[in-house]
């Protein structure tokens, strides 16, 4: 089950802490990379209040980052219009870390090596709180999406399938 894990911060959490933002953490056991919706189960949480994080290139050659919720897909044309691209694209899994620092299954929004433009579904706006990677497998952070707005730039739009 879940334990509160205090002493190891992650990037992401230190990125937060020094936005000056409120959020807390679980820090769960697993094998491998669980999937998002599996990880909600494991914590006993709505899957429509857990988001994932994607990473994605548009046609213009930019990279951009969406985060929706994890039973559900990303709709590619319903993002690129969200960040004015004619076409967006995931990026390969092995581009991931190269270009953001993190592993697939471990990827937060926070503290990437750049900070791309990040777009969230607007469905995060109807809790008080969502929980996202907080930056490896095994760590959630769990927090209010205004909260997080204030710690990246992030834009709220309609991008699910």
């Amino acid at each position: 089950m879940a334990k509160h894990e205090k002493d190891q911060k992650s990037n992401a959490m230190r990125a937060l802490d020094n936005a000056g933002v409120p959020y807390s953490h679980i820090a769960f056991e697993c094998e491998g990379a669980p999937s998002g919706v599996e990880v909600a189960q494991m914590l006993g949480q709505d899957p429509d209040m857990v988001f994932k994080t994607l990473v994605t290139v548009g046609k213009s050659g930019e990279h951009y980052v969406f985060m929706v919720p994890v039973a559900e897909g990303l709709d590619l044309k319903k993002a690129a219009a969200a960040v004015d691209e004619k076409s967006i694209a995931m990026i390969h899994q092995k581009e991931l870390f190269p270009l953001t620092g993190y592993v697939h299954g471990g990827c937060s929004p926070l503290a990437q090596k750049k900070q791309f433009q990040t777009v969230i579904d607007e469905t995060a706006q109807l809790f008080d709180e969502i929980m996202f990677s907080g930056g490896r497998i095994g760590l959630q952070i769990r927090m209010n999406p205004e909260d997080l707005a204030k710690a990246i730039p992030l834009k709220f739009a309609d991008i699910t399938a």
